[in-house]
């Protein structure tokens, strides 16, 4: 009985390793990010808290907005979000939507040299909204919210990690 919970956890890992699959490298922060100030339109923004939560679990040292000292700065210049029906059902009422979330930001050094130019990361979900189900359509909405918030925190942490790395490697 033993035998079999090991031997089914040694052929998954196979499975996964033929297929290819390995695990993310740790984020690694360029020289010169020890310190950072994460800056956004909205300074209440969960977004921005997100990246700084995300910045320190990096090594990175988060420096409030009062902090006069130079040092870089990631910059959340604008975010945006947007509800588009896909379908309507046959009373006109949209049934189907696609919620959308671009961010554009860029970071720069402590001496100000730019080391992520201004970008926009997009992502977009589905999800049904019946008319007659407020409720549950608030309730999916969230959780698709703060989802999509913590995809777009990770996807500027891989965009900064892959431009360090472009950086360090010759």
């Amino acid at each position: 009985m033993k035998r079999l919970p090991t031997a089914f956890v040694a052929a998954c890992l196979l499975l996964l390793s033929a297929c290819g699959f390995q695990l993310r490298d740790a984020l690694v922060l360029p020289t010169g990010l020890e310190e950072v100030r994460v800056t956004a339109t909205d300074p209440y923004s969960p977004l921005a808290q997100s990246l700084e939560r995300a910045l320190v679990q990096a090594g990175a040292d988060v420096v409030g907005a009062d902090d006069r000292r130079r040092v870089a700065s990631l910059n959340v210049l604008s975010e945006r979000w947007a509800d588009r029906p896909l379908s309507i059902d046959q009373f006109a009422r949209a049934q189907e939507f696609t919620m959308q979330y671009a961010v554009v930001f860029s970071l720069t050094d402590a001496n100000g040299d730019v080391l992520v130019p201004q970008q926009v990361v997009e992502m977009g979900r589905d999800y049904i909204a019946p008319p007659q189900d407020a409720t549950g359509t608030a309730t999916e909405r969230e959780l698709l919210t703060r989802e999509m918030q913590r995809e777009m925190t990770a996807s500027i942490l891989r965009r900064i990690d892959a431009a360090s790395r472009d950086v360090r490697s010759p």
